[in-house]
């Protein structure tokens, strides 16, 4: 079992920053890919960016070059910076820890205001 929690988010202006953690906690170990997910008002969650075992990372397009996904394995952490937000990527921001299972968090709002 893996259990995530996110932390970050908030209310910013387009163009702002702001820079999500995911806290990890069980199974850790058997974790082989890191992944952000949103889902904006009446729309599907979409992927965000991702992270493997191995360090390399993959973005969606709409991201790709703003945003940046990390890892901090002595803390048992993922993170997303996030920059020159936009209005569009106001949403609930979710990570997803794949290992025998997929696991999900709760959660962080993310409004970004024009």
């Amino acid at each position: 079992q893996v259990q995530l929690v996110e932390s970050g988010g908030g209310l910013v202006q387009a163009g702002g920053s702001l820079r999500l953690s995911c806290a990890a906690s069980g199974s850790i170990s058997s974790i082989t890919i890191w992944g952000w997910y949103r889902q904006a008002p009446g729309k599907q969650r979409e992927w965000v960016a991702q992270i493997i075992s191995g360090g390399s990372t993959t973005y969606a397009g709409s991201v790709k070059g703003r945003f940046t996904i990390s890892r901090d394995n002595g803390k048992n952490a993922v993170y997303l910076q996030m920059n020159s937000l936009k209005p569009e990527d106001t949403a609930i921001y979710y990570c997803n820890a794949v290992s025998r299972g997929a696991y999900w968090g709760q959660g962080t709002q993310v409004t970004v205001s024009s």
